[in-house]
């Protein structure tokens, strides 16, 4: 069942074309991961969806189903406490006191933080804090997860790790995924399929269907040959676009 379709959406900024005729769905359960060179309308794509932005063309269709969105920065807000953080979406849902705190220790369970509830964010490391805020994204129950190059300021080792993280949560929870990256190995390892975006105006010009088993490695040779493969066609869109 598909919980997302977009049919030829397009999007202006005035005489700025970013998204031009974007058709894609997603299906209940998927983790689509899109790909593409700088400012070729990834996160516009993204804030479309989230209903942050209105399109200017064409449908976007996705039912009564809610969506969250995480960003590349963890946005916490750093005077209060880890669980205070998770407890937001629950508090404007007008969730008691004794249920957000259940909630969000359950939260912190899922992504392995229980004991640092009462830490503030600048106690924490990087990845860390990224994991509160997937925490805080999980706590508003949504449908779909929006995520916006959230481990791209991340360290290989913490990244690599947190895509574990990340996998084992999707497939716990199930969730569907959307997932923004300008990392091509980063997008093979932990997608569905991934879908090539061209440069401005951003159109689909590939979607790439992911079959290696998982769990797998951002290095294995089955990830890394195809990430290659993608990267080929990459190079020849930015190439082009650069002519």
């Amino acid at each position: 069942m598909s919980v997302l379709q977009l049919e030829n959406v397009s999007k202006e900024y005035g005489s700025l074309l970013a998204l031009d005729r974007v058709s894609l769905t997603v299906q209940r359960g998927e983790f689509v991961c899109l790909l593409g060179a700088s400012g070729c309308g990834k996160s516009t794509l993204l804030s479309l969806v989230a209903g942050l932005d209105r399109i200017s063309g064409g449908t976007l269709d996705i039912g009564d189903r809610k969506v969250s969105l995480m960003f590349q920065e963890a946005a916490l807000f750093p005077w209060l406490s880890v669980r205070a953080n998770v407890e937001l979406p629950l508090r404007l849902q007008g969730a008691g006191r004794a249920e957000r705190r259940r909630r969000a220790d359950e939260l912190l369970e899922i992504v392995r933080l229980r004991d640092f509830g009462d830490k503030r964010p600048h106690e924490l490391s990087g990845g860390m804090r990224q994991r509160v805020a997937l925490a805080r994204a999980l706590a508003q129950d949504a449908d779909v997860l929006l995520m916006d190059e959230p481990f791209g300021a991340l360290d290989a080792m913490t990244r690599d790790i947190l895509h574990d993280e990340l996998e084992r949560i999707w497939r716990e929870q199930e969730l569907t995924v959307l997932f923004v990256t300008h990392n091509v190995r980063e997008a093979v390892r932990l997608g569905d399929r991934v879908i090539l975006l061209s440069s401005r105006p951003g159109r689909v010009i590939e979607d790439f269907a992911i079959a290696h088993a998982r769990p797998r490695r951002i290095d294995s040779p089955e990830v890394s040959g195809q990430a290659a493969e993608i990267t080929d066609r990459l190079r020849a869109e930015v190439a082009r676009h650069g002519n």
